[in-house]
């Protein structure tokens, strides 16, 4: 299979469309980082303190170029996911392939996983809508970042995704996930293996 970092693969069904976000998705993702109701759920875990709470164009701007100069690193691919029906983005979906350096013991109980982050405008934080947006990205994500576990993280609160993610085989792990240079403790993890995935 084609590397992502090569060419992001487009994954759609009748409602929605993911695809490598652009500049132009800049003013619809702003609804979505702007949404209050939405900030709680975004995983900020071992992002340098950034709760991706953007309040103005610029600073929405400006993440959307990082995402890409990320891409164009390898660093992780950024979909935005588009609503068919209305042609807007209305959140987006980070994967990478999280592991350990070359030669180094790994930290914790993620690696060699694929790390899922999902940010959905709040209107759209519904299991079925969930469900069906995650059902695109998981059964190719194993193959397309070489990792045998996807996890995410849902906070207690996000009742929708949970109900939706634990649907789909995922489970809480009891594991924690350690940061990178100040090793901070992560928690609320969800897993799914691919030898468990019914996707």
């Amino acid at each position: 299979m084609v590397s992502p970092y090569d060419k992001c693969p487009i994954l759609e069904n009748e409602n929605y469309r993911l695809r490598l976000v652009e500049a132009e998705d800049a003013p619809d993702l702003l609804r979505v980082y702007a949404d209050e109701k939405a900030v709680p759920f975004f995983n900020g875990d071992n992002c340098n303190g950034d709760d991706f709470h953007y309040t103005t164009l610029e600073r929405m701007q400006s993440a959307v170029e990082f995402w890409l100069w990320a891409y164009k690193d390898r660093g992780f691919v950024r979909w935005a996911i588009v609503d068919r029906h209305v042609g807007q983005a209305i959140g987006t979906i980070e994967l990478f392939n999280r592991r350990a350096p070359e030669g180094e013991k790994p930290r914790d109980y993620f690696n060699e996983c694929g790390l899922l982050r999902l940010d959905l405008r709040s209107d759209y934080e519904e299991t079925e809508k969930i469900g069906e947006i995650l059902s695109l990205i998981v059964s190719p994500a194993y193959e397309l970042f070489g990792c045998q576990m996807i996890a995410t993280k849902i906070p207690p609160a996000a009742a929708g995704r949970r109900e939706a993610a634990e649907q789909m085989g995922f489970r809480l792990s009891e594991e924690k996930l350690i940061g990178g240079d100040d090793n901070k403790v992560y928690g609320d993890y969800y897993v799914l293996l691919k030898e468990e995935s019914s996707c």
